[in-house]
């Protein structure tokens, strides 16, 4: 039987956190994702779905076990009797280390050196462009021109019908940078629009204004936990369910069966609205690709 790896160091940067300081925390942290996924939860015993609520559960592979899970990040370590600290110490990159237990930063740059090296330069070439906003989230509109009604994506029923979503798209300028918006465009669309972003380009064409970039930073938390402290994990997915809701509220659908009101952006009022809402979304991102940045940054400087 071999044995169990030596404690590693502590390095000198890294703080050691009582139990008293950091249990408050994780208890904090979980009873926070319970309060967003119960709704999910409470849906999915009674087998019913939610067309705003589910993307985040079927499109980012959203898990309300693991999103409860706290984790401090780097450089910190995790002090407390050998009980106190035993759950950590048995997932997945982390380790005992003097004092306590830690984030094992060697282990996991080993392993998934290349993907933190991806997001780090998606999310600096990201932050480093100016925000574009006014696209109008005619992402939505464009996967669902000129398409059959039984193959859309939502069983709602569209706002302005058939005839009026199309015209929507044919009176109004495509320009969706995001790849994975733009993946799902239908075949009539892809044309219309004025890029053609691909994955290659992604890193490259990716700009802080786009909802679907700013949604995205709660799955580059996902592709980096558990180094991302839980705080931001949460402030990430907290931020994309909103984002999500913009989302279908200016989409083609009628969402009003959901109990939100229409951003009609077809309209000077709903185009306004559209605008603020996403300039605000985009003074948020703002804030949490900074701190995912230095995430990363920390783990590379490992």
């Amino acid at each position: 039987m071999s044995s169990a790896p030596p404690p590693g160091p502590v390095a000198a940067a890294d703080v050691v956190l009582p139990a008293s300081a950091w249990l408050p925390l994780a208890r904090a942290h979980a009873e926070r994702a319970d309060a967003m996924t119960a709704g999910y939860l409470e849906r999915r015993s009674r087998h019913e779905r939610h067309a705003i609520d589910d993307f985040m559960y079927d499109y980012y592979g959203v898990k309300p076990a693991g999103l409860r899970r706290w984790h401090p990040g780097p450089g910190v370590v995790l002090g407390g009797t050998p009980e106190q600290t035993a759950t950590h110490e048995l997932w997945r990159f982390y380790r005992a280390v003097p004092g306590g237990v830690g984030f094992d930063a060697e282990t996991f740059f080993a392993e998934r050196g290349d993907t933190v090296r991806y997001v780090h330069t998606l999310l600096t070439g990201t932050a480093a462009r100016p925000a574009h906003v006014g696209c109008l989230g005619l992402h939505e509109w464009a996967m669902v021109y000129r398409q059959d009604d039984e193959r859309r994506r939502h069983s709602l029923p569209l706002r302005l019908g058939r005839e009026g979503t199309d015209d929507v798209v044919e009176s109004h300028p495509l320009r969706c940078s995001h790849f994975d918006a733009f993946r799902f465009f239908t075949r009539d669309a892809v044309g219309r629009n004025r890029l053609q972003p691909t994955r290659a380009t992604q890193p490259a064409m990716e700009q802080p204004g786009c909802l679907h970039a700013n949604m995205d930073l709660y799955k580059w938390t996902a592709k980096l936990n558990p180094a991302v402290p839980g705080d931001l994990v949460l402030d990430c997915f907290t931020l994309a369910r909103d984002i999500r809701t913009l989302d279908m509220q200016a989409s083609p659908y009628d969402v009003s069966s959901l109990g939100e009101p229409a951003v009609a952006i077809e309209t000077p009022a709903g185009k306004a609205e559209y605008v603020a809402r996403q300039r605000a979304f985009a003074d948020r991102s703002t804030v949490l690709r900074r701190r995912l940045i230095e995430v990363c940054e920390r783990v590379l400087g490992t």
